[in-house]
């Protein structure tokens, strides 16, 4: 088995690998917005500043959680804080477990508040780590406040990763009881909670049960993105894991499509990041027309990264110059107006929304 410290470098080294991606779509290819030709406004009178979690940012893009706790994650991390200063974006701190276990690994995550003084920034936590697992006492309430005050975040992201956990060949198998210790944590935090799924997607049952316990906000992490079954199948590969291959293989595009889990949670009623498959700014268009409060991006912002501060400030620059093309043609002087403008579902996208039931989750939430 590997070190944490081994895993977290895999981990990053095969989000950035082309295999780690699922073949289906998120469905945004199965959305189309209606196109209004007499707008009746200026593209520079477009407004795309967007309130999350009692912040404002300056569009609604948040960079995902994505790295930490190796030596390799700190340049990436400060290259993607510095973009989320600039741009008035949130980010996302990776897993801090490894912290936990290492104070020296600290510097890694804590980079990010460093080089984001002002931005949003949210803790990250795995719901397992919160339950017992085998003779591996939980977390202490301590050490999820210092996960917290460790990079000064403004939200606690706790994730759910049970189908990772269950392909990776060191993953904890239980899963009882992260309900409650979720519903726990919500109370015990002076910020917000965000429960966040990490590729398989979130169903509208899940939603409100997650409402319920009290979080403040839901990211669906849909399947169309980057597959943590196919990462820890890889990383399976290369230790020799033939039952971790076998599942990763099976499983590997397992879950509720990006677009089908965003329409459906936000019946809930919380504020909803749209993460899994977003990879440009129309498909951010569309997921806010779904019901998404703003996005998540994580692998194309991790590529740019690699090639330093200007690469990401173009991807950004590009990113957003489209969302704001797309306000334009829908006729909204803001993200939020998408909500209200009309919208065609076809396809497979249609199908998993008549299925569920999901058809006016929009109207719903509103």
């Amino acid at each position: 088995m590997t070190s944490i410290v081994e895993r977290k470098a895999e981990h990053l080294e095969f989000a950035a690998d082309a295999a780690a991606e699922v073949t289906r779509g998120a469905g945004w290819e199965d959305v189309d917005l209606v196109h209004e030709a007499l707008p009746e406004l200026d593209r520079d009178e477009i407004d795309l500043r967007t309130g999350l979690l009692g912040r404002t940012l300056g569009a609604p893009l948040v960079i995902a959680a994505m790295t930490g706790g190796h030596p390799g994650a700190m340049e990436i991390n400060a290259v993607l804080a510095r973009a989320a200063e600039r741009h008035g974006l949130a980010i996302g701190a990776g897993s801090q477990r490894a912290a936990l276990r290492d104070p020296a690994l600290e510097p890694s995550y804590r980079v990010i508040r460093e080089q984001a003084p002002t931005a949003p920034v949210y803790a990250n936590i795995g719901a397992a780590q919160l339950i017992a697992q085998g003779e591996r006492p939980p977390l202490s309430d301590d050490d999820v406040r210092h996960v917290v005050d460790m990079i000064g975040a403004d939200a606690l992201a706790i994730h759910l990763n049970v189908l990772e956990e269950s392909v990776q060949p060191e993953g904890d198998a239980a899963s009882r009881g992260c309900a409650s210790a979720i519903e726990r944590i919500a109370a015990l935090l002076d910020v917000p909670v965000i429960v966040k799924e990490t590729g398989a997607g979130m169903s509208r049952a899940t939603a409100r049960r997650l409402a319920a316990l009290g979080v403040g906000a839901l990211d669906v992490g849909g399947c169309g993105g980057t597959s943590f079954a196919i990462i820890e199948r890889l990383r399976a590969e290369r230790q020799g894991d033939r039952r971790g291959v076998a599942l990763g293989t099976a499983l590997a595009e397992w879950g509720i499509p990006t677009a089908v889990a965003i329409a459906g949670a936000a019946a809930a009623g919380l504020p909803i990041i749209g993460t899994g498959g977003v990879r440009s700014g129309s498909d951010a268009a569309k997921a806010l027309a779904l019901g998404a409060t703003a996005v998540g991006v994580a692998r194309p912002l991790l590529l740019a990264a690699m090639d330093g501060d200007d690469a990401v400030d173009t991807w950004i620059e590009r990113f957003l110059s489209e969302l704001r093309t797309v306000l334009l043609l829908s006729g909204c002087r803001g993200p939020q107006q998408l909500r209200d403008r009309p919208l065609v579902v076809h396809g497979r996208t249609r199908d998993w929304l008549a299925d569920l039931g999901y058809s006016r989750a929009r109207e719903e939430a509103g």
